[in-house]
């Protein structure tokens, strides 16, 4: 079932059947919502153009499977798609093979992909393909009176009455803790990057540590909602919209204090399929593509010209509008490089702690 109709006419880029090798592909994805756009958008059409049959597989997240698989020697995964800061810290471990920028598809007005992807959104080893959001959304039924606008009200248990559900992770968490208590969204990195800063983060994060539900899979939060577990929880952005439009549950996202990414295409070294990943990067990044999964999930092109082909409507459902945008974090990739390791095990130990 399609989100938006709007844009289903769009023409899917040409491809010509792929030279004689392998006949399938293995593509790892977050599952749910997600993976079905993706396989809708993505994964149909380039087996319509090439006869390659791709072998969806999930995850959730993270590199340790890939470096297991490095270690074993027996890489089996072709292209993932990833949080773009995993592209970065996998392409410096030399887990991840390069990109490069001439292999994929010009913008939709014939602009280079250098100029039409957003920012940096094209990395050694990742291609960005959408704009995603942590967000936090509510239901409405447990807060008749009117319920939260801003990450602080997601610290505020007196305010606001209920248990949390959050992403087992400090991902987001550690931003929003910050937001929470004051801090300008251009400080948030510069002050988590000091002792004085973490320390301070983990202080808001105690406020909600006995009333949270911490959740692992993406699948998760709006089910939690649904089923009354939880007054509020994080989620990411589609995973919600897929659950207000197409289950008709009564939630509202908080866009405040959105901590956006870029979803990113990678491929494992010694990929067994390298080349036809390859392929399979420059098809489902082209706009045309990255515009059709809107039709499914709302989540941005992360290229110019790919928002230029999606409907006004829809691209008001997205991280990316305006009025969304303007109240958000972009995630650093560069500082979870840096700190997310020690980040995790202070988080892991501050979770097991009474």
């Amino acid at each position: 079932m399609r989100l938006a109709c709007l844009a289903a006419g769009l023409s899917l880029p040409v491809l010509a059947p792929l030279s004689a090798g392998a006949d399938s592909l293995t593509v790892v994805g977050w599952g749910g919502a997600l993976s079905e756009a993706e396989a809708q958008a993505f994964e149909a059409p380039f087996t319509a153009a090439t006869g390659v049959e791709i072998i969806s597989e999930v995850y959730n997240g993270g590199l340790a499977q890939v470096r297991a698989q490095a270690e074993s020697g027996h890489v089996t995964w072709d292209v993932i798609d990833a949080e773009m800061t995993d592209a970065t810290l996998g392409c410096d471990e030399g887990l991840l093979e390069e990109i490069p920028t001439s292999s994929l598809a010009p913008g939709a007005d014939g602009s280079t992909p250098q100029d039409d992807f957003f920012g940096d959104a094209l990395q050694d080893c990742g291609v960005a393909n959408y704009v995603w959001a942590n967000v936090f959304a509510f239901d409405a039924r447990q807060f008749p009176d009117g319920g939260p606008t801003s990450v602080a009200d997601l610290f505020d248990t007196e305010r606001f009455p209920g248990r949390r559900g959050l992403r087992r992770s400090p991902r987001a968490n550690l931003e929003w803790a910050l937001m929470a208590d004051g801090v300008a969204l251009d400080q948030v990195y510069a002050v988590l990057s000091t002792p004085e800063g973490v320390d301070r983060a983990f202080a808001v994060l105690d406020r909600v540590k006995d009333d949270a539900i911490w959740w692992e899979a993406g699948a998760q939060p709006p089910q939690l909602l649904a089923d009354g577990e939880v007054a509020m929880t994080s989620a990411y952005n589609g995973r919600l919209f897929n659950a207000i439009v197409r289950e008709g549950q009564p939630f509202e996202i908080v866009w405040d204090g959105q901590v956006w990414d870029y979803g990113a295409f990678i491929i494992p070294r010694g990929a067994p399929n390298r080349e036809r990943a390859l392929e399979f990067v420059r098809f489902a990044t082209a706009p045309e593509q990255l515009a059709e999964l809107t039709n499914y999930i709302s989540y941005g092109p992360a290229r110019a010209s790919g928002v230029t082909l999606v409907p006004a409507e829809m691209q008001a459902q997205l991280p990316t509008a305006e009025a969304n945008f303007a109240l958000g974090l972009r995630s650093s990739a560069e500082f979870w490089s840096d700190y997310g390791e020690q980040l995790e095990a202070r988080f892991n130990a501050w979770l097991a702690a009474n």
